[in-house]
């Protein structure tokens, strides 16, 4: 994947919401044939440890996942638990995020192993090429977005001023446990198997809104150590991701 280093320029939100001084960073730089430096792409997974086919799309999430840009974030559905197995990191609130996408970009069908790109498209996880292409158009589709800066304490998140989308946009904090973790499954179709899922997300947190105008917001303290936040500027409407960051 071809991408290029960015790095947010710290001092307009500094000087707008005063007192956050960390400089947002994705999980890494990116680099590109491209001159103008681009966003980190989020691109979100939606898996189960009972779906048969999920085990090679979170291969694939891994490997994106070490390209630096990318924000990959895992979030285990318990729709399949009814085959024999029940999820060990689902919650109810990651199907309700898959749900308010399938509403979003008029699907007919929630599914697994799905994979959303920057809020704006969707395809399936075994579709490893397109997801590829996908993330690096995504890259370059941003336009203006708002800076999205950290406080030094880790306590607080500041919005930058930008241009809002209609009915605004909501601010969302992402925690997960960043690296590969593997579940041994003891029933249901994929009995047996040892499946790895990377960067596994542990909770949702809306921290508010933001309608354009530089704002500050706490930030949910971690449960445990090691834990990191995604911050996600959404717009309310499409769901697309405005801007997004890693703590």
């Amino acid at each position: 994947m071809k991408t290029r280093g960015w790095i947010i320029g710290a001092a307009g939100v500094l000087a707008l919401v005063g007192g956050v001084a960390s400089v947002a960073q994705p999980v890494g730089a990116r680099s590109s044939v491209r001159d103008a430096p681009v966003e980190p792409v989020v691109v979100e997974l939606f898996t189960a440890q009972g779906c048969s086919g999920c085990p090679e799309a979170n291969r694939r999430i891994e490997a994106m996942a070490d390209e630096p840009g990318v924000i990959a974030l895992t979030y285990a559905v318990d729709y399949w638990d009814y085959l024999g197995w029940e999820d060990t990191f689902a919650r109810p609130e990651f199907e309700a995020r898959q749900r308010a996408y399938q509403a979003a970009l008029r699907l007919r069908n929630v599914y697994t192993p799905q994979v959303v790109i920057d809020g704006r498209r969707q395809m399936s996880g075994a579709e490893g090429e397109a997801i590829e292409a996908a993330v690096e158009a995504e890259a370059q589709a941003r336009v203006f977005p708002p800076e999205v800066e950290f406080r030094e304490s880790g306590d607080a998140v500041g919005i930058g001023s930008g241009r809002a989308p209609a009915g605004g946009a909501e601010v969302w904090a992402v925690t997960f446990t960043p690296g590969p973790q593997t579940v041994t499954v003891q029933n249901g179709d994929n009995r047996g198997q040892q499946v790895r899922h990377v960067n596994v997300v542990r909770r949702l947190t809306r921290l508010g809104e933001w309608r354009g105008h530089p704002i500050l917001l706490e930030l949910p303290a971690v449960s445990h150590a090691g834990e990191r936040t995604a911050v996600l500027v959404q717009a309310s409407e499409d769901h697309r991701i405005l801007a997004a960051a890693v703590n």
